[in-house]
């Protein structure tokens, strides 16, 4: 941990705060006429996804925490633990269900997601923004149903419900976006 100030913040940014870690997604520096200069954050949890509003006094001090990135591969499922690798070391690691997110119905054997780790503790998994997976199952789209943006719902080959345009059928991939769970585009 090293100490920082508010004019250090950076997108990206991992601090300690309320004893728990937080990544700045966003920050503005306000200077509101004959009053202090504050700045507007926004800060996710590492551990629960939560996204909160903080306001830091301009030259505050904080923990910054260094983290690094790493490239793991998803292994297999071994009960609650999803086992990953490091890619470079080939190290193995199980890390918890819960620690994963949402985004885990996406996640699929081989894939590399990115990990944020202090030292020798793992902090986050991050999955990459974008996935394309193939549509395992899907009901034909009826012809004539034409009206705007007409869904149906498709299985995907993670085994992920997702809602697709009437044009896709089952053998086709698709570009997922792992942060909303929504379809983005059919991939030729």
């Amino acid at each position: 941990m090293a100490n920082a100030t508010t004019a250090d913040f950076r997108n990206g940014m991992v601090i300690r705060y309320n004893n728990d870690l937080w990544t700045i997604t966003e920050f503005h520096h306000v200077s509101p006429g004959n009053w202090r200069a504050f700045v507007r954050t926004r800060l996710k949890n590492l551990k629960n996804g939560r996204v909160i509003e903080q306001r830091f006094r301009a030259g505050e001090e904080v923990d910054e925490v260094r983290v690094e990135h790493q490239n793991w591969q998803f292994l297999y499922i071994d009960g609650d633990d999803y086992v990953f690798m490091n890619t470079e070391t080939f190290d193995q690691q199980p890390i918890m269900k819960e620690m994963l997110g949402d985004s885990i119905k996406f996640l699929k054997e081989q894939d590399i997601v990115e990990m944020l780790v202090d030292g020798d503790n793992i902090i986050a998994v991050q999955l990459p923004n974008f996935l394309e997976l193939t549509v395992e199952s899907a009901e034909p789209g009826v012809r004539g149903d034409t009206a705007n943006n007409v869904t149906k719902p498709a299985t995907l080959e993670s085994g992920a419900v997702v809602n697709v345009p009437l044009f896709v059928n089952p053998g086709d991939r698709v570009r997922i976006d792992t942060r909303t769970g929504q379809y983005v585009e059919r991939v030729k």
